[in-house]
């Protein structure tokens, strides 16, 4: 047995979490029989998505149980492994969430740490790269020429969309909290960015867009709806700006333009699309070691602080992909 920590949905919130809706509870971890492995993990992932598993209500994955580990994305080196298909010290990519130590059946993917940091696994290189890559392409099916307009464009997801759709000829908008995030946006090559607190969205859009990607619903998919020329895309990826909601959200009031536009709105689960992977890898990560795609990334350490950094997310305090690093990260 192997002393671990690891974080416990205590109670469910309601509204913005709390930490004290966490435990952090010492545990001891089993040495792996056969067909299993343990992995030490070096980061896990907070995400957006795990505020609605917070909720005991019926999903498209399972509510977090009281009194069980917060699961989720996280990245770790095999320690021992009775598997054949993981060597000790090989490092792998999973879902058994916020914890030191994590015991695996095997399910898992290989993570080449000589290609880029392990980090990029769980970010530009990961679920939040693949969500941003199969939501444009597939979902939205961006043109060359086109305008692509992108909420919570300074997150994870926001950022890879922008760049890959300027990689694909498409002029950008994003939109993001503060002066910092739209000061970044630009670096990247975003042709307008807006902090949405100084400037409406409508506004803000002009003379319109083709494809609004949308992380935060409300308010700012109304003004989307009003921009979009006739015939545009909306890609339905997140609505963060409701997750903490305790009433029914005011707006969209104009979704009757979806009918006197012809536009198309699709919403889509990056689970139902893994099998994407291996030509979103081959096609992005060189990109990124070029420094075609850029990245950033908001570590908080200590797996202590998972629900702070998971609090923080929820308020906007990161910039790129926020990840609490709770081990080694060498390669």
């Amino acid at each position: 047995m192997r002393p671990s920590r690891e974080i416990q949905l205590a109670s469910r919130p309601l509204g913005m979490p709390d930490p004290a809706d966490f435990a952090l509870v010492e545990v001891s971890v089993p040495e792996p029989t056969d067909g299993e492995v343990l992995i030490r993990n070096a980061y896990i992932s907070v995400d957006p998505y795990m505020r609605g598993r917070m909720n005991d209500a019926k999903s498209y994955v399972p509510p977090f149980v009281l009194g069980e580990v917060m699961t989720g994305g996280a990245v770790g080196r095999v320690v021992a492994s009775r598997n054949e298909r993981f060597e000790e010290g090989a490092w792998v990519v999973h879902n058994l969430g916020w914890r030191e130590l994590a015991l695996s059946d095997g399910m898992g993917l290989p993570f080449d740490a000589t290609a880029a940091p392990v980090s990029t696994g769980l970010g530009v290189l990961g679920m939040p790269g693949l969500t941003a890559y199969v939501g444009l392409l597939d979902v939205g099916r961006v043109e060359a020429g086109e305008t692509l307009y992108v909420s919570g464009a300074a997150g994870a997801v926001g950022s890879a969309v922008g760049q890959i759709a300027k990689l694909k000829g498409c002029r950008v908008i994003g939109s993001a909290g503060s002066a910092e995030k739209v000061a970044w946006l630009k670096e990247i090559g975003f042709d307008e960015a807006f902090d949405y607190h100084d400037l409406p969205v409508r506004e803000a859009l002009g003379e319109g867009i083709d494809v609004y990607f949308d992380n935060v619903g409300g308010p700012t998919l109304e003004a989307a709806l009003a921009a979009l020329r006739l015939r545009g895309r909306i890609v339905a990826c997140g609505a963060i700006s409701q997750y903490n909601a305790t009433e029914p959200p005011a707006a969209p009031q104009n979704l009757f333009l979806i009918v006197t536009k012809r536009l198309r709105m699709e919403g889509f689960i990056i689970s139902d699309h893994f099998d994407r992977m291996p030509a979103f890898l081959a096609e992005v990560a060189p990109w990124v070691r070029d420094g075609s795609v850029r990245y950033r990334e908001t570590v908080v350490d200590g797996i202590e602080n998972a629900p702070d950094a998971f609090i923080g997310l929820l308020a906007g305090e990161n910039t790129g992909k926020m990840l609490v690093r709770v081990g080694p990260d060498d390669a």
